[in-house]
Order: C-alpha cells, then sequence, then structure tokens
C-alpha cells in the first residue's frame, strides 16, 4: 500500500485544522486535536506544520489565496471598471458565505491573537483592497466615476465588507441574500452612482 502523496496530506491536515479551529477557537485547539481530526501521525502533522501558529497562518494564507482566486476570476469576466468591482464584490461575498469556517477564522479567531497575525490579516487586507483600488482607478480613467482617493474608497469598501460579514458570522444576521442588494447601492452610491433598475 502506498502512502499519501505529502501535498495530499499536508490539504488533510488543513481541512482537520479549519474544522478544529472552527468549532474551538484558536486558544482552546491543541494539536492533539487536529491530528485526530486528521487521522495523520503526530509526525505527519508536525512535519509540515511545526507548531499551532504556523498551521493557523496557512489557513489564513490559503483562504486568501482562495478569495483572491474567485475575485479575480470574476473580475476578468466582466469589462469595464464598475463592472469588475461589482463583480469582485459579488465574488468576495459569496465567498464567505460558501467558506463560512475559513471565514470565521480569518476574520474573527485571528483578530487580537499578536502582531504576527496582525501583519498576516493586514497583507491580506492590502491585496484584497489593491485590487478594488485597480478598478476603481479605471473607472475614473474611463470617466465612468469621478474622480476620487481610489485608495481610501478601497480600504472603506473593505472595511464594510468585513463588518457585514464578521456580524452575520457571530449573529447569524444580517442572512447572506440580503447583503449584495444592500452593500452594492450603498457601495455604488459611495462612488458617485445610482444603480440602474
Amino acid at each position: 500500500m502506498t502512502s499519501p502523496a505529502p501535498a495530499h496530506t499536508r490539504q488533510r491536515i488543513l481541512d482537520a485544522a479549519i474544522r478544529v479551529f472552527a468549532r474551538k477557537g484558536y486558544h482552546k485547539a491543541r494539536m492533539d486535536d487536529i491530528v485526530a481530526e486528521a487521522q495523520v501521525s503526530k509526525g505527519g502533522v508536525y512535519f509540515h506544520f511545526p507548531g499551532k501558529e504556523r498551521l493557523f497562518l496557512a489557513i489564513i494564507d490559503q483562504f486568501a489565496a482562495l478569495l483572491e482566486k474567485r475575485l479575480t476570476e470574476a473580475i476578468a469576466a466582466e469589462r469595464g471598471g464598475v463592472q469588475r468591482v461589482t463583480a469582485a464584490l459579488e465574488a468576495g461575498l459569496d465567498t464567505f458565505a460558501a467558506y463560512r469556517p475559513l471565514a470565521k477564522i480569518f476574520l474573527v479567531q485571528a483578530v487580537g491573537l499578536g502582531e504576527r497575525f496582525e501583519r498576516k490579516r493586514l497583507e491580506i487586507n492590502d491585496r484584497f483592497a489593491a485590487l478594488i483600488r485597480t478598478h476603481l482607478e479605471q473607472a475614473i480613467a474611463e470617466g465612468d466615476i469621478p474622480p476620487l482617493d481610489a485608495e481610501v474608497t478601497a480600504y472603506a469598501w473593505v472595511g464594510a465588507i468585513y463588518e457585514l460579514v464578521t456580524r452575520w458570522l457571530l449573529t447569524g444576521r444580517p442572512e447572506p441574500g440580503r447583503w449584495l442588494p444592500a452593500l452594492r447601492q450603498m457601495l455604488l452610491r459611495s462612488i458617485g452612482l445610482e444603480e440602474k433598475p
């Protein structure tokens, strides 16, 4: 019998860790819990992740890569800055809703865990805001929206999205079906546009 490929084992550990962290939170989760959940030897877990912090950061990286991939794909399917920004918004909200345990780890559990985690969150926020900023700047250049500070606007949009998703993760409200129409209308108004009926 052959053993699973290292990449498969690594993903199995990450998937198990997501479930454990989502259930127990960062502080209460133990590496032994993740070993049991993954059904991998303790040595196998420590081979890929020398500690809980590295494993947690790897999960955050995985979620950021997934989010960035989905946003990039949504943007590539559209023409024009405004359409790309709204496509990215929709893809981002759909991703948070579809991957609730990952979103909870990123937006709730990683908060306040120390400077290393905060730097990682800031790096991911910067990547997300940079995507929005690029397409806001394109919309300005194409004359679709009036001139504005695209950097500040992009960070404000990220903050609004995170606040809405965090509230849902903690309380279950407002439901994901209500997010997109209200948020899209508010964000488009913030750049001087009214949504067409």
